[in-house]
């Protein structure tokens, strides 16, 4: 069963609310990419898929979305909560840029990565939210009883809009994460020269599909950092786990510490400095030359023990 009626926002306009009964949290609900449909094409989710318990579409709520209306999930959500929205992604016929969608409450709890890639809109959620969480930072809540979740991406890019920070601070452009949390895919999609900075450990696709800016981890980092990298600098003070910089087409990633096996898998171009690391042909160490020992130093380490893969 589901229910669509309007309701008054803080804008003059009305905006629907689509409502999903749930027993159990369901996985990939609002997300944009359908579980990264590319790769399975249909086999593991589809947009002309039922919601379990539901007579809408997984596809109807992300039109939905798109259309700017806002969707409450009574009960709690699985996996994936979100994935890229705000995305109109090219795969689907879209344009690949931004666009404004509409908020999701979540009644109960939410499973991991939460908002992996997000870029616009509000997640509301009244219970836990499991990590590791994705593109998220948390803001005090315009709405009592629910916890308010905004994209990293879009508070650089589009600022706060008068929202307060928890656990973080924003000033000029420059983004200080300190909230304790694990995070995916931090900054994905940053597309302005503003920095983020993370302090602690992450896990899965740092700055993935970057093209401009800075994302900085103060702490390890999980596999896929600097996925589908097209533009930018990533800056990992510690190590990476395996796959860095997978289907990399531009930009520079600096990690000061081992980068892993499989490093550079389908690399196109761009610049890869790191202490360690395993790349997979025709990617091959070399030896630092004067600009990247500059770069490095422009970025306060010290070049001895660094090597370039390219």
């Amino acid at each position: 069963m589901f229910k669509i009626f309007g309701r008054k926002t803080d804008t003059v306009r009305e905006r629907e609310l689509l409502e999903i009964e749930v027993t159990e949290g369901i996985d990939c609900l609002g997300d944009f990419t359908f579980n990264f449909h590319w790769q399975h094409k249909g086999e593991k989710l589809d947009p002309s898929w039922k919601i379990p318990g539901n007579d809408l579409t997984f596809g109807e709520v992300v039109e939905h979305l798109k259309n700017k209306g806002d969707v409450r999930i009574n009960g709690d959500a699985g996996h994936r909560l979100a994935s890229s929205m705000g995305v109109d992604l090219q795969y689907f016929g879209g344009t690949g840029s931004d666009i404004p969608v509409g908020d999701i409450y979540v009644e109960g709890d939410a499973d991991t990565r939460m908002g992996i890639s997000m870029t616009r809109g509000n997640i509301y959620v009244k219970g836990k939210v499991k990590e590791p969480m994705g593109n998220l930072v948390e803001v005090k809540s315009q709405k009592n009883g629910y916890r308010q979740f905004r994209s990293i991406t879009d508070i650089v890019t589009n600022g706060l809009g008068g929202d307060k920070l928890v656990g973080c601070q924003f000033a000029g452009k420059k983004f200080i994460i300190n909230d304790g949390t694990v995070k995916d895919t931090i900054g994905a999609r940053l597309d302005v020269p503003a920095e983020i900075v993370k302090r602690g450990d992450v896990d899965l696709s740092t700055g993935i599909l970057m093209r401009n800016g800075t994302t900085r981890i103060n702490g390890n980092a999980g596999k896929n950092t600097g996925a589908l990298l097209n533009g930018g600098t990533i800056i990992i003070d510690g190590n990476t786990d395996d796959f860095t910089a997978i289907d990399m087409i531009k930009g520079i990633i600096i990690i000061n510490g081992n980068a892993g096996k499989f490093l550079a898998a389908n690399k196109k171009n761009g610049i890869i400095l790191a202490k360690n690391g395993n790349p997979i042909p025709p990617a091959s160490e070399k030896p630092l030359q004067s600009v990247d020992q500059q770069l490095l130093i422009s970025q306060g380490f010290n070049p001895s023990g660094f090597k370039k893969f390219e």
